[in-house]
């Protein structure tokens, strides 16, 4: 009796979504991020064509963009929300640590690799 009493209170202080809200609240999230991304792939802006760390600003934009969609997807369908900090943080950072080192990876590989093309033999100066 004590236990519902209390589970009573708890939810006449939060105000709980229904998963049907939930749902619509993702699928409007995921679209709206997905239309700016769709919509800079179709524009290119030119202010956006800057270098930045041996890539193009549009670019680090698209990564940046699919990774939040990546965690929000995790965080909703994958019920991350309602997990301990410490697990939530072990399922999320390490894709985003594994991830950013594969982009720099590539990045300095690829830039090596253009070199060598562009110029002929280059030797690393370690």
């Amino acid at each position: 009796m004590a236990h519902e009493h209390k589970l009573a209170i708890f939810r006449g202080l939060l105000k709980f979504k229904s998963n049907v809200q939930k749902i619509w609240g993702v699928l409007i999230w995921l679209t709206i991020v997905t239309t700016v991304e769709v919509a800079l792939g179709i524009v290119k802006p030119e202010s956006l064509m800057v270098k930045v760390l041996g890539m193009k600003l549009l670019n680090w934009i698209f990564i940046i963009l699919t990774l939040v969609k990546a965690y929000y997807i995790a965080w909703d369908f994958m019920h991350l929300r309602d997990e301990k900090s410490s697990l939530r943080r072990a399922i999320v950072w390490t894709p985003v640590f594994l991830v950013v080192y594969l982009a720099f990876i590539l990045l300095v590989e690829g830039d090596y690799i253009y070199d060598v093309m562009d110029n002929g033999f280059m030797s690393w100066d370690f």
